[in-house]
């Protein structure tokens, strides 16, 4: 027992003899380097296919099988997190990061960079459960605003710069130097996390329901895989693979759902959906990964088609904004902290409804500076909504539900990712295709340019009516924290 001149801490950070910053700085330096890696290859893909010799479906399942990956993997985090400390999954899972990094490095066929790929989307997708639960543990609700908006920042500014980065490194390196590039640092990481990172979770060992995870990898595999395959496609959702994978994907996921009520301890204990404020903060997850797909996934392809602008341009109009984001995410956390959500969330997503209808009324006479001022917005509205909800919501769990509550809003962002480039996508085509078939010259270049526009505008539309869902939920919004701590923690309730 503790001397009673000497206060236990319900949280680490409270205790000013405990040094938060090592650890920190050892799960901040991971996660940035395994998230860059997701957009790092993108603009590679080209190069990829004639170094390789193989077809762009074929080149293209180094993104669809990271994600696929992912959302197979992500489900499970909550379980591997009762029965890991905090050191063993880490360095566990930059350890698998760094093999797969190397593999690639070294591939000498495509069968063998793929499995590389696949093996670095198992340690990213575990790393980032690790990293929210971790923040959990060591700060109180009143700091963690703040904390989660140095994650925030870490995952919007790295995918920001991979594409830049990506086209130096390939321009002037080479395809394999986006891999050896990021060896020293992953294994920078793992050795300042051996020396300076301390477990700070409790490890349990529940039983693991194997029907579960059997359930949980079919189901989101066959989502993921559908969706993406459906924004590929030149069919869309009408490809029999498409809606067979989907099907597969919604009955996979509906059994894994009906078992963990079912279960004593659960794969994903999905009971926390009766905490209000976390699902209100996965609802407008939810709604902000749709909005940024619009723009992140269709502003490229309007700016190189209607526009006219080359791939490079393109991807810097769209930098400004990116890097804006990360660094008001950490800014947006400490007025979290201070203010609560209501006073981010409900102007913030007024803005956001005004930029995606200003968004619906581009055309092919639109000046580059417009759409960097209107990205630049969308990225600020984005930065003050989507942490403080999720950091919200993740506020009012019990710490038994913390593996949990990580699992899931992690598990949706592939989820979510898959969905949105499929949506978008397939609404994209299909208005171009329409207003194509309905005119008199559909190989006329201008007539071309017309159907982009115009699935650009319905885009956008839709996006817009799906702000407005943001907007009545942010007027729903308010400051939560556990209900065990609700009399000792007074916060500021706007």
């Amino acid at each position: 027992m503790n001397d009673k001149n000497e206060p236990t801490y319900e949280y680490l950070a409270d205790n000013p003899n405990f040094k938060v910053m090592p650890i920190m700085l050892s799960l901040i330096i991971g996660a940035f380097f395994a998230i860059l890696n997701e957009t790092l290859l993108n603009i590679a893909l080209t190069t990829l296919m004639g170094e390789f010799n193989v077809s762009l479906p074929t080149v293209q399942w180094m993104a669809t099988g990271f994600m696929l990956i992912m959302g197979i993997v992500i489900p499970a985090s909550a379980v591997l997190l009762q029965w890991f400390t905090t050191r063993q999954l880490f360095l566990g899972t930059m350890t698998i990061f760094t093999l797969g990094t190397t593999i690639c490095a070294l591939a000498p066929t495509f069968p063998i960079l793929l499995i590389g790929r696949l093996i670095q989307a198992a340690g990213t997708g575990l790393l980032m459960p690790v990293i929210f639960n971790v923040f959990l543990l060591v700060f109180p609700p009143h700091r963690r605003g703040k904390v989660m908006g140095l994650v925030g920042l870490v995952i919007m500014f790295a995918p920001a710069i991979g594409p830049t980065l990506s086209g130096v490194i390939v321009e002037y390196l080479g395809w394999r130097f986006l891999f050896i590039c990021v060896i020293p640092f992953a294994l920078f990481s793992v050795g300042f996390a051996y020396k300076y990172l301390l477990n700070v979770s409790e490890v349990t060992k529940p039983k693991v329901d194997v029907l579960s995870l059997v359930y949980s990898t079919i189901g989101f595999g066959s989502l993921v895989y559908g969706f993406s395959a459906a924004g590929e496609g030149e069919n869309g959702f009408l490809s029999p693979n498409v809606y067979t994978f989907i099907f597969i994907g919604v009955v996979g996921i509906t059994l894994f759902a009906i078992r963990q009520f079912k279960l004593e301890d659960p794969v994903m204990d999905l009971r926390v959906f009766k905490y209000p404020m976390f699902t209100h903060g996965i609802l407008m997850f939810l709604i902000i990964m749709m909005t940024m797909f619009s723009s992140e996934i269709i502003l490229p392809v309007f700016m190189q088609g209607p526009l006219g602008l080359m791939p490079a341009a393109a991807g810097l109009l769209l930098l400004p904004g990116s890097i804006l984001n990360g660094i008001m995410s950490p800014v947006m956390g400490h007025l979290f902290d201070k203010f609560g959500p209501r006073l981010l969330m409900i102007p913030a997503s007024i803005v956001l409804s005004g930029t995606m209808f200003m968004m619906s009324r581009l055309n092919e006479n639109t000046e580059p500076w417009m759409i960097i001022i209107g990205y630049i917005i969308l990225m600020l509205t984005v930065s003050a909504i989507m942490m403080p909800a999720e950091t919200n919501g993740l506020n009012q769990l019990p710490k038994r539900l913390y593996p949990h509550g990580t699992s899931v809003m992690t598990t949706l962002q592939p989820v979510a990712g898959a969905i949105g480039v499929s949506v978008f996508i397939s609404i994209l085509n299909a208005r171009q295709a329409h207003y194509l078939s309905q005119s008199e010259n559909p190989q006329d270049p201008n007539a071309i340019s017309d159907a982009m526009v115009a699935g650009v505008e319905l885009v956008y539309f839709i996006a817009f009516a799906i702000s407005i869902a943001a907007v009545i939920l942010a007027f729903l919004v308010y400051r939560a924290v556990p209900k065990d701590q609700e009399k000792k923690e007074q916060p500021n309730n706007i």
